[in-house]
């Protein structure tokens, strides 16, 4: 969501990264290119105005001019004003109440709200072991009560059965009576939305929460509609006083405006985004590494949550040991593969870690992309003894692999020299240990395999 400002934070601090000394003028400077970049990635006016009043501010102070690196300095100053322009830090779900508590969610048609009021209840089973209960109050849009309760299953989570007839609130108060016997910790009410906001739909989200008192109320905003879903937001806040906002789509071609801004204009705070369609595709809002992520810094703390939650450590440790013994297979790599594939895209992973975005230009991350898909479609394009045994791999199997994973003999070639390459590094890695690496020093890994 954030590439292009990215990109363009990235030109204008390279040029103050190499400069010896600042002075106003450097910074003034940098600040208009900084300015220009927030607007065109559609951040609010308002809100650009005040941040680079802030940073320059700041920036201009003495301690960035008199700095050792003063290019250094500005960057710093521009993430800590960054983190408190997005709230400083995780908001996370005020659950403190008499179960079960009671989620609005709440939002416009096609902002992705029936599948979000899953995602974060399955999130909730699966994170914080909770139990809940779903319930759908929209009547008017067609089938989407049957839709709320086909998610629902798909992540394992209990819905209301559909009783045709009934209005919003009745619906509610019979959600929560069910999540009271059921013994639920949390009821999640997956309100009707419109194209537009109006005030027949505001009248009937009142009276529910009137009648029901959620202890969270939860705004479902498009993040590919840009300076729309602030504007969204806002008018949703002004109504019912949410608690917090849900920004979905962010892993479209959006521009990042509505995630800078919105805490800014409404008050309250982005909980969580929705980073693709897959019910799993839902993660906290953490102010301080989206801002880490968007000036290049990496983002360590969610690499290693993604692959803590993703990755099989019993299987990486086999796979492990396969390596140090040469024992390490085609069926081997394909499975280490679908382990990678589980914690997201390669340019996702990439940007996680500190120094890779700028040292990978954005060409080079889609070759990789291709090529790894390249690669998974080669070895899927083998039998079970072929890629257990790559020596079985004559001139009449190859032809018979390109052709079935639409590569060319080459591309198998070429896959399999890097793999027996790859196996003699770990069979000679195997051999030296630990202290050897350590006495004799690494080989040379610039060739990386694959």
């Amino acid at each position: 969501m954030f590439d292009t400002l990215s990109d363009r934070f990235d030109a204008v601090f390279k040029k103050l990264r190499g400069r010896g000394s600042l002075n106003e003028t450097n910074i003034q400077e940098a600040m208009r290119e900084v300015r220009m970049a927030l607007l065109e990635a559609d951040v609010n006016l308002s809100v650009v105005k005040s941040f680079i009043a802030r940073v320059s501010e700041k920036a201009i102070g003495r301690t960035v001019l008199n700095s050792l690196t003063p290019g250094q300095q500005v960057i710093q100053v521009v993430h800590e004003e960054l983190v408190l322009l997005m709230g400083e830090k995780n908001s996370r779900l005020n659950l403190a109440t008499q179960p079960p508590a009671v989620v609005m969610m709440v939002g416009l048609q096609g902002s992705g709200k029936t599948t979000t009021t899953a995602k974060l209840a399955g999130w909730l089973r699966e994170k914080e072991h909770k139990k809940c209960l779903l319930a759908s109050l929209d009547v008017y849009r067609p089938a989407a009560m049957e839709q709320l309760a086909t998610v629902g299953q798909q992540v394992q989570v209990a819905t209301l059965p559909i009783q045709i007839g009934q209005k919003p609130l009745e619906i509610a108060l019979r959600g929560l009576e069910a999540a009271r016997n059921g013994g639920f910790d949390i009821l999640f009410l997956d309100t009707a939305g419109r194209l537009h906001i109006n005030e027949e739909l505001m009248i009937e989200l009142q009276i529910v929460r009137d009648h029901i008192h959620p202890i969270e109320i939860l705004v479902i905003a498009d993040a590919m509609t840009g300076q729309d879903a602030v504007t969204v937001a806002r008018s949703f806040n002004e109504q019912l006083d949410v608690t917090g906002v849900i920004l979905t789509k962010t892993d479209g071609d959006a521009r990042g405006g509505a995630a800078l801004s919105i805490r800014q204009v409404t008050g309250k705070p982005i909980k969580f985004l929705g980073t693709g369609e897959a019910l799993d595709k839902l993660e906290p809002f953490h102010p301080e590494r989206l801002a880490s992520r968007i000036l290049g810094m990496g983002d360590v703390l969610t690499l290693v949550e993604t692959a803590m939650a993703n990755v099989d450590l019993a299987e990486t440790a086999k796979l492990q040991q396969k390596m140090q013994t040469s024992s390490f297979t085609l069926e081997d790599f394909l499975a280490q593969m679908g382990q990678v594939k589980k914690m997201g895209s390669l340019s996702d992973l990439m940007n996680m870690i500190p120094g890779v975005k700028q040292a990978i230009k954005g060409r080079d991350m889609e070759l990789g992309e291709a090529q790894f898909k390249k690669t998974e479609a080669i070895i899927l394009s083998m039998t079970i003894q072929e890629r257990r045994k790559h020596m079985l791999l004559n001139a009449s199997r190859k032809r018979r692999i390109a052709k079935g994973s639409g590569t060319t003999v080459q591309d198998v070639n070429q896959l399999l020299k890097q793999f027996v390459q790859a196996q003699t590094l770990m069979k000679r890695l195997g051999k030296i240990g630990p202290k050897g690496m350590m006495r004799g020093g690494m080989p040379n890994l610039s060739r990386r395999p694959f």
